[in-house]
């Protein structure tokens, strides 16, 4: 059964990593919540401001900002009680991984694109 992923950082920017996640995800069949306050659509997907405003269950959060942006949002990432939470390359920081932790989430370090079978560099 398809799940729901919020991907933090989703961008209209086609080269960017947070497009090519809400694209990849797409395509293995996930429900995907694009998260940027900065945006208002993301490859035709309405994009919300904040995880807090995503209607729907969250199963998985993939994050596509830098860590001070991640530390600004884990709280309200951990109030929605997603299953799994992803920091890919470069928005890990140890700070961010302690305070998603001390917040009951246990944290995957890796690309997520990746994970579901896709290779970025091919989307």
């Amino acid at each position: 059964m398809p799940q729901t992923v919020a991907v933090i950082g989703a961008s209209s920017n086609r080269a960017k990593f947070g497009n090519k996640a809400v694209r990849a995800f797409r395509q293995r069949g996930y429900t995907v919540w694009p998260v940027n306050p900065h945006e208002t659509a993301v490859e035709g997907l309405r994009t919300y401001a904040s995880i807090a405003d995503v209607p729907g269950p969250i199963d998985m959060v993939t994050f596509y900002v830098p860590p001070e942006i991640g530390l600004q949002v884990i709280d309200a990432v951990a109030a929605r009680g997603p299953g799994e939470v992803w920091f890919n390359p470069g928005s890990e920081s140890d700070e961010l991984i302690a305070r998603a932790r001390a917040r009951g989430l246990e944290p995957i370090t890796a690309c997520s694109i990746v994970a579901i079978g896709l290779s970025p560099y091919g989307l």
